[in-house]
């Protein structure tokens, strides 16, 4: 029996999908505490007595350590295996959210988001990385996108639901009982994952002996040949523009935005950023499926990222939208901009299999660093713009002052499509 026979029985497998599975509700489960912060924000301004600009700073702690440790991230993943690192990651994140919710100082709920941040790190590369092993390489761009998927359902857990339960029993209890389930998925995860298919590494739960090989010094020519690969940084830069919205609007202003300028109450307003993740959501495996289908990558990936940035636009600057054409236009531009899943599929074939770990964690740190990025800069707009007034304690913005500090959004999601012609991939892999 050949080599791609034996694997597309294990593609098959119930097993290969729990595997899958697995290392994406890693992913998920870091998206719920990337979007946490969002349905808490009157809450931790008035605990932690701060301004929007150091409160998007406690939010973005999360992305200082998840964008910093993508490309280690990959490259261990690559030389260890992601059984072993998705496990320490969501111990990690169990960890990170604990000491958050138990904070009584700032430094201690940075200390809490950075460990977070940390562990959540090793979700989609890890992931990423059991599709490669587990999955033939056709299946890969849906597999990239039902990961994102996986991905924005627990953001939505982090928005609508969770800021029902915050109503219910306040935020510290919340996010303890999530530290309860962080810690119950880093024990399936050491016990059920395995690296390869017994097929590719003899006796179940063993890894070739190749996987380990080579120290230090393959470690850092892993890392050589990733980064001077011009189109691993245009891919990544591409991406990030596209990332930039999730993050830093659905994944914390967009809340505050439809409160204080739409008039919206906690719940609706938290209800409504989540269409958001739900078009990315469906955009996401539906753009990897058609991408795999018709093998196009980067006119799904342009597509997606014209219908993000059209929706976008109207979204913010079309006064007083209807509730109706409000929800539709969140639904479209996360649909669109969910195509970014495509820009991995792009880096599989760019890249040699021994370090598309590292390749991975490039582009989804860049990804990652654009909420790093934007959160702080968009609360520092805000502050700049404040005029003074307070709701109990916390901080209230303007319309007209949401509408200028977003518009960073708008200018990075077109600067990110214009650089989108610069893509050039090899043709499809045959195995």
């Amino acid at each position: 029996m050949s080599r791609p026979t034996v694997r597309a029985v294990h593609v098959s497998s119930s097993r290969a999908w729990l595997i899958w599975a697995l290392g994406a509700a890693l992913f998920g489960y870091g998206f719920f505490h990337r979007n946490a912060p969002s349905v808490m924000i009157d809450s931790l301004m008035r605990d932690f007595m701060v301004g929007g600009a150091i409160l998007g700073n406690l939010s973005a702690f999360y992305y200082y350590a998840y964008a910093s440790l993508q490309i280690p991230v990959g490259l261990m993943v690559d030389r260890w295996g992601p059984r072993r690192m998705l496990a320490i990651g969501a111990s990690l994140c169990a960890a990170g959210a604990a000491l958050f919710a138990s904070a009584d100082s700032l430094s201690l709920a940075y200390a809490g988001r950075l460990l977070i941040g940390g562990g959540a790190a090793f979700g989609f590369v890890g992931t990423l990385k059991l599709a490669t092993n587990w999955f033939p390489p056709h299946r890969f761009a849906q597999l990239t996108g039902m990961t994102m998927m996986a991905g924005m359902i627990g953001g939505i857990g982090g928005q609508a639901p969770l800021a029902a339960l915050v109503e219910v029993t306040g935020w510290r209890e919340a996010l303890f009982g999530a530290a309860v389930i962080g810690g119950l998925l880093a024990a399936s995860i050491w016990f059920i994952v395995r690296d390869h298919p017994p097929s590719d590494s003899g006796p179940l739960g063993k890894e070739p002996e190749s996987a380990n090989a080579g120290g230090l010094a393959a470690l850092i020519e892993g890392l050589r040949v990733v980064v001077r690969e011009r189109q691993n940084w245009i891919v990544s830069l591409v991406c990030a523009s596209m990332t930039a919205p999730l993050l830093a609007f659905a994944g914390l202003w967009g809340v505050a935005w439809l409160m204080q300028a739409q008039g919206l109450e906690r719940p609706e307003a938290a209800g409504t950023a989540s269409l958001l993740l739900i078009g990315w959501a469906v955009g996401s495996p539906a753009s990897g499926w058609l991408s795999d289908r018709t093998g196009a990558r980067r006119p799904v990936l342009q597509a997606g990222a014209a219908l993000g940035l059209v929706s976008l636009s109207a979204l913010l600057y079309l006064p007083d939208p209807p509730p109706v054409l409000r929800a539709m236009l969140f639904l479209a531009s996360g649909a669109g901009l969910g195509a970014m899943a495509v820009g991995f599929a792009i880096l599989r074939r760019v890249n040699k299999p021994q370090v598309t770990g590292a390749a991975y964690g490039l582009l989804n740190g860049a990804c990652v660093g654009s909420g790093a990025v934007f959160q702080p800069l968009i609360g520092a707009l805000l502050d700049r713009s404040w005029d003074g007034a307070l709701i109990e304690g916390a901080r209230l913005y303007s319309a007209s002052a949401y509408t200028g500090s977003l518009s960073v959004l708008i200018g990075f999601l077109a600067l990110g499509l214009a650089v989108s012609f610069l893509i050039r991939e090899p043709p499809p892999q045959t195995s």
